[in-house]
């Protein structure tokens, strides 16, 4: 009992050291312990999983090529050194990949625009179609003004109806982005095909430069992903919405197998535009299309590039490129002469 009213008498430490003029020493602060080893292995459970998640996407976004011709420098580059003329062989597996989000594929295959039509004119929308990546490119201010003007005249004409399963205007910029990102997708996978895969600083470059893809219409820089990270983010949330029904599969699939020219013609080179196709499509676009895909048509398609990409080194740049030079020298002459672009 004695003891206990010594405590209650015992004045605290900092009071104590106040009577005596000094200062309270502050109190100690816990450190904080470190991550117990099974702390440790979750977290790297996780990072391995998001690294995982992330391979997962690429791996089903994006096409896998395990052998490919050695890069040819590590000198600066931008999109215009894709537009070898071999680079068109993924014309159609592009068309797909833009068609494959449901409110473009009805805005194409709704289309009242006879001018622009595939299955009635495949020639001419070819030609505008290359020509668009031509000015995008290759062209001035003057001359993606001139053809986003005529282009716009086109889309103003293109939207849903009251009977369209799905809402859609030309004039969307979410979707335009899509457009020009698939693009950009095809433009990439090209060139590494053809020159070799690229360093990060090349990587970056190259996508930098293909920013007037989108701008060339009504995509505003500010949409354009800022870095070729931030562009992953975008097309891994982008392919989600990957989805086709039967309607656009069909129209799609008249494509491929060329039935808008004439059959004599599309004879002989379906068998090698099916296999391109099927061979610059992901696996999310594919399954999309119902279309197969093994281990021996990869083994060839990887094959048959290496050897475009060794014949490919000793074509000098005009002849590979001169066809969007023509075909920009070709819009320009329409402008002067007041004729239609598209």
């Amino acid at each position: 009992m004695g003891r206990h009213r010594a405590a209650a008498r015992r004045p605290v430490r900092g009071a104590r050291d106040r009577r005596r003029g000094t200062q309270a020493r502050p109190l100690r602060q816990r450190r904080r312990p470190a991550p117990s080893g099974g702390v440790r292995r979750l977290r790297g459970v996780l990072a391995r999983t998001a690294g995982h998640g992330r391979l997962y996407l690429m791996s089903r976004n994006r096409i896998q090529i395990d052998r490919r011709t050695a890069r040819w420098s590590d000198d600066p580059v931008t999109v215009a050194d894709a537009m070898d003329f071999w680079s068109f062989a993924a014309g159609a597996a592009n068309v797909i990949m833009q068609l494959s989000r449901p409110a473009v594929g009805y805005g194409v295959v709704e289309s009242k625009v006879d001018s622009g039509n595939l299955s009635k004119h495949p020639w001419k929308r070819a030609r505008t179609t290359f020509q668009y990546l031509a000015v995008a490119i290759f062209g001035s201010d003057d001359d993606r003004a001139a053809f986003r003007e005529a282009v716009d005249g086109v889309h103003r004409q293109v939207k849903s109806g009251p009977s369209s399963p799905v809402r859609y205007n030309a004039f969307d910029r979410d979707l335009q982005m899509w457009v020009a990102a698939c693009l950009f997708v095809g433009l990439e996978d090209t060139y590494q095909l053809l020159r070799g895969e690229m360093t990060h600083e090349q990587s970056e470059q190259f996508y930098l430069s293909a920013a007037t893809l989108g701008t060339t219409l009504q995509v505003s820089a500010e949409q354009w992903p800022l870095t070729r990270t931030d562009f992953d983010r975008y097309w891994d949330t982008a392919c989600q919405q990957v989805e086709m029904d039967d309607v656009v599969r069909s129209y799609l699939t008249d494509l491929i197998n060329l039935r808008m020219i004439n059959p004599v013609l599309a004879l002989p080179f379906r068998p090698l535009l099916k296999f391109l196709t099927a061979g610059f499509l992901a696996p999310v676009f594919r399954d999309a299309l119902g279309v197969t895909w093994g281990g021996g048509r990869q083994w060839c398609f990887e094959r048959l590039f290496l050897v475009v990409a060794f014949v490919n080194r000793f074509i000098p740049g005009f002849i590979r490129q001169g066809g969007s030079h023509v075909l920009l020298a070709d819009v320009r002459m329409r402008v002067r002469r007041q004729r239609r672009l598209v």
